[in-house]
């Protein structure tokens, strides 16, 4: 979902300011600091308070936000995913995408020759 953004740079590290991350990942930063609130990114705070997102913090806001919208979960629903996620040990929401986006590319000759037959 998200290009590493250099080689060899940590996708833990936080570099990336509210105003820059939610450029990256094209959303208001008030929802970012929603997100937050939420209890469903945690970003990292400098000694002067701002807060700061990693890679893997861009990838997460991913991830909500294509349950979001794509699927119409709440964010209520989101926390309970990633809880279950964090209980098992398991990267379940990657899998459920990998298995959609295999099934979509199935899917895409079969309608597009459906199409072309009417």
């Amino acid at each position: 979902m998200l290009k590493s953004r250099g080689a060899g740079v940590d996708p833990a590290r936080p570099v990336y300011v509210i105003s820059v991350a939610a450029n990256i990942v094209s959303v208001h930063p008030r929802t970012l600091r929603i997100y937050e609130e939420e209890g469903l990114i945690c970003p990292s705070r400098t000694e002067s308070n701002i807060r700061l997102f990693s890679e893997n913090d861009l990838r997460r806001i991913l991830w909500i936000r294509h349950l979001t919208q794509d699927f119409g979960v709440n964010l209520a629903g989101i926390k309970l995913l990633f809880e279950l996620e964090e209980r098992l040990g398991e990267r379940i929401l990657e899998r459920l995408y990998e298995e959609g986006q295999a099934e979509e590319a199935k899917r895409a000759p079969q309608e597009a020759a459906g199409r072309g037959r009417a």
